[in-house]
C-alpha cells in the first residue's frame, strides 16, 4: 500500500497489489489544517505522519485498515516537528524541528523520547534513518548535514579538514571516516573517495596546478594523491605521531615540494611530489 499526503486534511492509502493502484482507503480529517510529511516503516505495519499544525500521529495497519494508534499519538508532543523517518521495525521515529534539534522516539516503549540532538539551531528539511535504527542523516536548510549515532547519542565522522581546488571546480573533504571525498563544486555531486590512511585524516591541501592532493593524518603518514588517476602515488611514514598539517611550499621551476608539521614538534620538508 501507498499512504499519500497533500496538505490536505485527509490522508489516502493505494493498492499496491492492483495493476491500477485502486484507492482503498481515505482518513478524512486526520490533521485538521493540512499534512506536510507521511512515513511508513518497511514491514507495512505502521506509519507517522505530522500536520502543519505541528501534531504528530501514528498509525497501524489492522488487517488491510489503516486506523489510529490514538495513545501513542497523544504521548509524541513535539509541537516543532518537520521532517520525520520510521526504523525498518517501526520501534524509532526521529525527526527535525523548527528550533534545530533532531528528536528520536521509542514506539515501543509508549513514545519516549530517547534521543535530542542538537544541531546548532538550523532548520532540519529532510531526515532519514538507516535501516537498523542506528543512524540518523538530517539535511538541514543552512546546507549542513549532520548524521548521528543512536547507539552512542553522538555525531559521527565529522568533517576536519576543506580544501577547493586551484579552479574551485572540486572541493576534497576529509576526517574521521578516514576517506577523502572530492566533490564536484557545481553540481554537488561525488566524484570519486580516496582511501589509504588508518586513522583520522587532519589536513588537506591542492598543488598549485590542481594535479596532486596532499593529505596528512593522526596515523602519521603523508600521502600524495594524484587527482587524476584517483590514486595514492607516494606515502612518507617518517613519525608514527600525528600530522597536524600539510603544505605545498610554492613552486621552483618544475619542483613542486611540500611541508609537513605535527606531533612530533618539527617541520618536514620535501622537494618533489611524489618525494625526495
Amino acid at each position: 500500500m501507498i499512504i499519500s499526503a497533500s496538505g490536505a486534511s485527509a490522508l489516502q492509502i493505494h493498492s499496491t497489489s492492483d495493476a491500477d493502484f485502486p484507492l482503498v482507503q481515505t482518513i478524512l480529517a486526520a490533521h485538521k489544517i493540512g499534512c506536510h510529511h507521511v512515513v511508513t516503516s518497511r514491514n507495512g505495519l505502521k506509519a507517522a505522519s505530522v500536520g502543519f499544525g505541528g501534531e504528530i500521529k501514528t498509525w497501524v495497519n489492522d488487517d488491510g485498515q489503516w486506523c489510529e494508534d490514538t495513545a501513542l499519538s497523544d504521548a509524541l508532543k513535539e509541537p516543532d516537528t518537520w521532517a520525520i523517518a520510521l526504523s525498518d521495525d517501526a520501534r524509532y521515529l526521529a525527526g527535525t524541528t523548527h528550533n534545530g534539534h533532531v528528536k528520536v522516539w521509542d514506539l515501543n516503549s509508549k513514545g519516549e523520547q530517547c534521543r535530542d540532538y542538537e544541531t546548532k539551531g538550523t532548520f532540519g528539511s529532510c531526515i532519514d534513518m538507516s535501516s537498523d535504527g542506528k543512524y540518523i542523516a538530517s539535511g538541514h536548510q543552512s546546507g549542513s548535514i549532520y548524521m548521528f549515532s543512536n547507539e552512542t547519542g553522538r555525531l559521527i565522522k565529522p568533517v576536519r579538514a576543506v580544501a577547493f581546488s586551484p579552479g574551485g571546480k572540486l572541493l576534497a573533504a576529509a576526517g574521521d571516516s578516514k576517506v577523502i571525498v572530492l566533490y564536484d563544486t557545481e553540481s554537488g555531486e561525488q566524484v570519486t573517495q580516496l582511501t589509504g590512511h588508518s586513522a583520522w585524516i587532519l589536513s588537506l591541501d591542492w598543488s598549485h596546478t590542481g594535479e596532486y592532493l596532499l593529505s596528512g593524518s593522526f596515523d602519521g603518514k603523508v600521502k600524495v594523491w594524484s587527482v587524476e588517476r584517483r590514486a595514492c602515488v607516494a606515502t612518507h611514514s617518517e613519525t608514527d605521531k600525528a600530522v597536524w598539517s600539510v603544505k605545498w611550499l610554492p613552486k621552483v621551476g618544475r619542483t613542486e615540494g611540500f611541508a609537513t608539521a605535527g606531533a612530533s614538534r618539527s617541520i618536514s620538508f620535501y622537494r618533489e611530489a611524489t618525494g625526495g
